[in-house]
């Protein structure tokens, strides 16, 4: 491994446990060594990004690596999830925002009256996780159907042996992503057929770190988040395996790439500003994006696009 991307690891890292603490964090350079790479030193300008915050670790793993090489140029990276990101983004207040989901007719219509005309360019896949205490014992998978009774709008789960008879007669207690999430709204519209239609009884937090310690802390919950928080916590947390119809498929990087893990895997993206687009820091920060997506997207625990996906997202910078 590179010591480029050891930095990035490192940025990502600590930012998980500060994420809690801040809404909004501004990303700083963690080294000068290659600030006169290329003879590109003298760069400058800020880049406004703000969204999802299961895209957040590989923006900022970028963000940081850039500000290596460009130390003169500041990017903020936000975390208000992807609906609360679309808001500002549609509004013309960022340059980029991370997106957990496409961009909804809704959202593009706002974007439309504000002016605002961008690019969608998918950056890596993801597999929503469903997971359980580690002490927990009796759960080997759920199928789709009994995720929907759990999560569906009405649901009268209030047990686990209300899902199958013979587990537990104990409460079963919920954990999952705010209403402004992109992952709350894929999930949602994957198990329950309509996105953001969901049982309110639950714990919601836009920190998925929130959701990690709530059900490493409690023998008895289940919750869901993206695969890479999964993959930083799996000595906290178990993955469950889910049967959508063709029998369990943990998800690992090979099931949600092949499309096997369903319906629970899915892209992710960024989305720019094309006005933003015009200025020199904004459009070098997004073609290194391209340029070094594959390697970052791995090392902070999410599934690489193939190349000519990447190759794609730069022919449409260009």
């Amino acid at each position: 491994m590179s010591s480029k991307l050891k930095g990035a690891k490192a940025g990502y890292v600590l930012a998980l446990f500060t994420l809690s603490l801040a809404a909004v964090l501004v990303v700083t350079a963690c080294g000068a060594s290659n600030r006169n790479q290329g003879g590109q030193a003298n760069l400058s300008g800020s880049i406004e990004i703000d969204g999802s915050s299961t895209v957040y670790p590989i923006t900022e793993a970028v963000a940081e690596e850039f500000m290596n090489t460009y130390p003169d140029v500041n990017i903020t990276v936000g975390v208000s999830g992807t609906g609360g990101g679309f808001k500002r983004f549609t509004a013309g207040e960022t340059d980029i925002s991370n997106a957990s989901r496409p961009i909804s007719d809704e959202e593009a219509a706002k974007a439309k009256e504000s002016g605002v005309e961008y690019i969608e360019l998918p950056v890596a896949y993801d597999g929503i996780t469903v997971v359980v205490n580690k002490e927990n014992d009796w759960v080997d998978h759920l199928t789709v159907e009994e995720l929907k009774k759990i999560w569906s709008p009405g649901s009268k789960v209030t047990k686990w042996s209300d899902i199958r008879p013979g587990w537990p007669d104990e409460k079963i207690n919920l954990y999952g992503p705010g209403t402004d999430s992109g992952t709350f709204e894929y999930f949602t519209e994957a198990v329950n057929g309509e996105a953001k239609k969901s049982r309110s009884d639950y714990t919601a937090s836009e920190d998925d770190n929130v959701l990690v310690q709530g059900v490493s802390g409690d023998r008895y919950a289940l919750g869901y988040f993206g695969f890479a928080y999964y993959l930083e916590n799996s000595d906290k947390v178990k993955a469950v395996p889910i049967d959508g119809g063709s029998g369990p498929v943990e998800p690992t990087a090979e099931s949600i790439k092949n499309g096997t893990y369903k319906p629970l895997a899915r892209p992710i993206f960024i989305y720019v500003n094309k006005k933003s687009l015009e200025r020199p820091e904004v459009k070098e920060f997004v073609k290194f994006y391209m340029e070094n997506a594959a390697e970052l997207v791995e090392e902070v625990g999410f599934v690489p696009m193939p190349e000519s996906e990447y190759q794609e997202n730069l022919n449409k910078i260009e």
